[in-house]
């Protein structure tokens, strides 16, 4: 598999109005926030990025809401950098 493949790379290629817009939106904000996790996860590895994509699956809407504040900071998300 291609390094720059996978749903996170596909979410840093977007806009940031868009990268945006995709977190604020409840339901598409768990979605992102999964998917942007567990392809973080899957791509690079390690310990942190595993505990971040576990817990994105139950509480996903609130770490997408503290990604958000990260993103608008950081361009990119909290332990699931592009």
């Amino acid at each position: 598999m291609a390094k720059n493949s996978g749903f996170a790379a596909w979410f840093y290629r977007q806009s940031f109005l868009i990268q945006l817009l995709l977190l604020f939106i409840p339901g598409v904000n768990w979605v992102v926030e999964v998917g942007v996790r567990w392809s973080a996860f899957f791509r690079n590895g390690g310990l942190i990025p595993l505990i971040c994509a576990i817990i994105a699956i139950p509480a996903g809407m609130v770490f997408g809401w503290v990604d958000l504040i990260w993103l608008l900071l950081f361009r990119h998300f909290l332990f699931a950098k592009a």
